[in-house]
């Protein structure tokens, strides 16, 4: 059976609930976890001559930083809800614009052998137009994935 999953969380209400419910199947057949929040990356392009061009600003990385202690308080859900189920669990958060690329990365580096996320339930047509995360994940995983709703 599944020993180590990993469980990203993208601050949503539906994904804290997912944590709880990954947390719990974790429990059930003793695996641990790694809780996972993929934080984008903020570009600034200036038109420099003639072309655009991505630069680098000190207020970037204040960004960064910014969103790295947002990710914080939504990880603490999952490593907190680990705490009180008795299930181990470390966390990780990635600077990345493409969730489920940073996503399958993790999973493949940490050596888990399930991703347990939620579907946020957008119809198809949605899903087609404004794109899906968990569609990504489920196109171009190897890592079994398993989704709650």
């Amino acid at each position: 059976m599944f020993k180590h999953i990993l469980i990203p969380t993208d601050g949503t209400e539906l994904s804290e609930k997912a944590i709880r419910q990954g947390i719990a199947f974790a429990k059930s057949i003793g695996a641990r976890v790694t809780a996972f929040h993929a934080a984008p990356r903020y570009h600034h392009v200036t038109l420099q001559e003639g072309a655009f061009k991505a630069v680098d600003l000190p207020m970037h990385r204040e960004f960064d930083e910014q969103d790295k202690a947002r990710a914080e308080t939504f990880l603490e859900i999952a490593r907190k809800a680990a705490r009180e189920a008795g299930v181990p669990c470390e966390s990780l958060v990635e600077i990345n614009n493409f969730p489920h690329e940073a996503i399958i990365k993790a999973a493949q580096e940490k050596g888990c052998d399930l991703i347990f996320m939620a579907s946020h339930g957008k119809s198809t047509i949605s899903a087609l137009l404004m794109g899906s995360e968990t569609v990504e994940v489920l196109t171009h995983s190897s890592v079994p994935v398993l989704l709650w709703r």
